[in-house]
């Protein structure tokens, strides 16, 4: 907590799920959490769950034993824009991992209030929000970020290690396989903006590659 109050942050702590959700409805302006997924009373899936029913801009970290792969699955797939690994080595790759989200939570700098039309898809880059066929879709701030750079980059194919890079951000430090981050949001995006998910339409797969937008 001193590192990240000495890196400008004003962290609020929480020892259970319970406590976090509760300081979460006390402080609604919190703009991203770190959520351990071992909690003595709710894990820490359920509390990103509950977050992510009522608030899709919130930044949500995962904290994911080391040996546990599926820990970070699941993790990503109940809303999770990121995790790390336990025990934690490094202070810097932490601050740095949550600097790089919380300005993809904040917003990115040159966003004029456009529209970018994609056929039935419409993205609005003031209010960072996706419609399909006038439909709104919830989107976390990482799955808009990705959507974006799809949308600016139609039929482009781009590796998982670009995707990060743009996204997540050039400095995103990770250890070997970190890529799996890219491929587990496009699978939790898929859900949302396919009509069916297992044969996508508009995010395809360039295999030995990565993905392209294939509207």
């Amino acid at each position: 907590m001193l590192n990240l109050r000495r890196s400008g942050y004003e962290p609020i702590e929480a020892e259970t799920g319970a406590e976090a959700l509760e300081r979460i409805r006390q402080n609604p302006d919190i703009s991203l959490a770190v959520l351990d997924v071992m909690l003595p009373d709710i894990d820490g899936f359920e509390v990103c769950r509950r977050i992510r029913a009522t608030d899709s801009k919130m930044g949500i970290i995962m904290l994911t034993a080391r040996a546990q792969e599926i820990d970070k699955v699941t993790g990503l797939m109940t809303g999770a824009d990121d995790y790390i690994t336990k025990p934690l080595t490094s202070i810097a790759e932490f601050t740095a991992r949550i600097d790089a989200l919380y300005r993809r939570v904040g917003g990115e700098e040159g966003d004029d209030g456009s529209e970018i039309v994609r056929g039935i898809f419409r993205l609005n880059t003031r209010s960072r929000t996706l419609e399909k066929n006038g439909q709104r879709i919830r989107l976390t701030q990482v799955e808009y970020a990705i959507v974006k750079l799809f949308m600016d980059n139609p039929g482009k194919a781009m590796s998982r290690e670009e995707i990060l890079a743009a996204v997540w951000g050039d400095e995103y430090l990770g250890e070997t396989g970190e890529t799996k981050v890219v491929d587990v949001n496009i699978r939790r995006l898929r859900i949302k903006i396919e009509d069916d998910p297992t044969n996508p339409e508009y995010i395809t797969t360039v295999w030995g590659h990565g993905y392209k937008w294939g509207f």
